[in-house]
């Protein structure tokens, strides 16, 4: 499977595990930044990750910022992203069975190594059941759509 993966400084060194993890596993990864631990802004790294599975059909995304949120909101303003913040293995597999995530979003302050390793094989092995919450993913693709045209965006 092809992931990318991105993180600001505060997520810098759990993305460089992640990274290693998932290459251990077989996945493509195509690794978005940041490459030091200097001081970088996470809208920039969700940016860059959102735009890439948005043209990259069938692909999936890891972010790490310091607590996951900010890095989800920037993700979520990216045109077809659906990124969760996951703390357990639990709300990773329900970001992608119940609302089809395309990105999992994980907090390097908040969560230990290990879990954040086992948050994201959830993630990465989960299936989107469809049926109910299909009608209801849409409604949030309808969303962005309604949403952009009142604001005379189209797109992000």
């Amino acid at each position: 499977m092809k992931i990318h993966t991105g993180s600001d400084h505060a997520g810098f060194k759990l993305k460089n595990r992640l990274v290693a993890h998932l290459k251990d596993r077989g996945h493509d990864v195509v690794d978005h930044g940041v490459h030091t631990p200097e001081r970088a802004d996470y809208p920039d790294s969700a940016a860059l990750v959102g735009r890439a599975i948005r043209e990259d059909a069938g692909s999936l995304g890891v972010l790490v910022c310091g607590s996951g949120l900010g890095i989800c909101i920037a993700a979520n303003k990216i045109h077809g992203i659906r990124a969760a913040s996951a703390w357990n293995i639990e709300s990773a597999q329900l970001a992608r069975a119940h609302n089809n995530a395309n990105v999992v979003c994980i907090g390097e302050r908040l969560i230990t190594e290990q879990e954040s390793l086992q948050i994201v094989d959830a993630f990465l092995t989960g299936t989107f059941e469809g049926g109910r919450h299909a009608d209801r993913v849409e409604k949030i693709t309808q969303l962005e759509t309604t949403e952009a045209e009142s604001s005379g965006k189209c797109g992000a």
